[in-house]
């Protein structure tokens, strides 16, 4: 494979070259800033050398040659078809098309170890949106095993992989293992999150409250019962805000992505105590490593895709319960009602071995990240930087020996003009996901939020704002690459 530390994925030529260099990559390479834009556009130019794609924002080229086996088997044209594990995800997805359309748009064929949701006309888009939201869908490798059962791992090396996994979150969320749930992605760990919530809660909208990571704020709005935002710098009584709205549930990003702010989620549990409101936590970015977030949360949420796995080639998620918290027993209770959405036996074994050494690498991008911070923000270039370092709500809940993470974000003197420059000519791995042992760039808000900036605007993200998961590179390497294309 190639080695990204040494030769990253930038120049224009690598549009599209999978990130890694793995059949299982989350991440392509989109080396322009015309290349993004092409691909939010879904030019045909772009879209045709696209070698891989996020998971849940397309079909993994595996997948996608299932989908044409399946539609082949059935002579189907004009359709779509939706891979997943089992028939009760399926149906799933089936029943939120037949809520937005006619039912006999979708149906549900088997081959083999997967079920497959064949979708025409407008149940096609309701599919998608089902498929992105809920990271509920097949992985690459339970497509593998569909090509060959070779690929078939033993039960004894998946159960004591799965152990392992399980173990090194408990060390850190400091809860017992049976009450950590490893998900086939962060996504699909919210999404039973929400299950839970519902199963205990009036079904009333959530109360997302800091900007959020688009799904995180689309799924419950789109696939539930709803979703409001709130900024909590924006309000001037909180706890008269969220009365009023009257929350089945927050929905807390510690911290935030891109703006990398943190709520007062201890002044916030304070409030949600008081209503009775639970809180669901996302961890992904902050990292149990670096903060003590469990205490003020009644369900956590993770996308061990990122930092956790750092491969940057397996979809993940895991979901924990607070022992402690107001409604653990009606909650445990819950998730024994609940098909768990679970990580494929292949991803386990690819997960634990990936993870084995995340502990350094997670303390080694804390110090490199904050160093290219603190040389960035010296930089005549830079307008505004983004990072945790000087958040008084995220220092209140940092560990002893916690760092700040691997992720930050600038905006550039010059706005767009220079940010295009800046992007275009950088000679690091360019494209989506954060996280990996390698540096990893993109123009966040482009990618997650084409189709609403001026939204995105009105709430203080800028449209050029440039994003940095910081690797394991050599930092005075790192910063010879930044300072070249900054001064471009």
């Amino acid at each position: 494979m190639r080695d990204l530390l040494k030769k990253p994925v930038w120049e224009k030529s690598e549009l599209g070259f999978p990130i890694p260099d793995s059949k299982h990559a989350v991440s392509v390479a989109l080396p322009t800033w015309e290349d993004i834009i092409a691909y939010e556009e879904k030019d045909p130019k772009c879209i045709n050398y696209l070698q891989s794609i996020y998971p849940r924002f397309g079909l993994n080229p595996l997948l996608k040659i299932l989908e044409k086996e399946i539609l082949s088997d059935h002579k189907l044209s004009g359709h779509k078809a939706w891979p997943y594990p089992n028939n009760y995800l399926a149906l799933k997805a089936k029943s939120f098309c037949d809520k937005n359309t006619n039912f006999r748009d979708s149906f549900i064929k088997q081959k083999r170890n997967l079920s497959f949701l064949i979708t025409t006309g407008e149940a096609c888009e309701y599919a998608r949106i089902f498929w992105q939201h809920t990271g509920l869908g097949a992985s690459s490798r339970e497509a593998e095993i569909s090509f060959n059962s070779k690929y078939t791992p033993s039960e004894k090396l998946v159960k004591e992989s799965y152990l392992k996994i399980v173990n090194r979150i408990s060390k850190y969320s400091n809860t017992k293992s049976d009450l950590i749930y490893i998900t086939s992605s962060g996504m699909s760990a919210l999404y039973t999150a929400l299950e839970i919530i519902y199963k205990v809660f009036p079904k009333r909208p959530t109360l997302q409250i800091g900007f959020p990571y688009v799904d995180v704020l689309k799924l419950p709005k789109n696939i539930f019962y709803g979703a409001n935002l709130i900024i909590e710098d924006d309000c001037d009584d909180l706890e008269q805000e969220i009365k009023k709205l009257n929350p089945s549930a927050l929905i807390i990003e510690l911290p935030s992505n891109p703006l990398l702010k943190c709520a007062n989620i201890k002044k916030i549990a304070r409030i949600a105590n008081k209503l009775n409101i639970p809180i669901i936590t996302d961890d992904t970015i902050g990292s149990n490593v670096n903060i003590k977030s469990l205490e003020y949360s009644d369900l956590i949420f993770s996308s061990l895709t990122k930092i956790f796995s750092g491969s940057g080639d397996i979809l993940a998620g895991s979901l924990v319960i607070n022992s402690k918290g107001k409604w653990f027993e009606k909650f445990k209770k819950s998730v024994k009602d609940l098909n768990l959405p679970k990580l494929s036996d292949g991803d386990i074994i690819s997960l634990e071995k990936a993870s084995r050494n995340f502990e350094d690498r997670i303390i080694n991008q804390n110090k490199s990240c904050l160093d290219l911070k603190h040389r960035l923000e010296n930089h005549k270039s830079i307008k505004n930087i983004y990072h945790p370092e000087n958040c008084t709500n995220f220092n209140s809940i940092l560990r002893k020996e916690g760092g700040y993470g691997c992720l930050l974000s600038f905006e550039l003197e010059g706005g767009l003009g220079k940010a295009k420059r800046f992007y275009d000519s950088l000679k690091l791995s360019k494209g989506p996901s954060l996280g990996t042992k390698f540096t990893l760039v993109c123009p966040y808000v482009q990618l997650a939020h084409y189709k609403e900036l001026e939204w995105a605007e009105s709430y203080g993200v800028p449209s050029h704002l440039i994003r940095v998961s910081v690797g394991l590179e050599n930092i005075d390497h790192l910063w010879d690459i930044f300072s070249n294309a900054l001064n471009n």
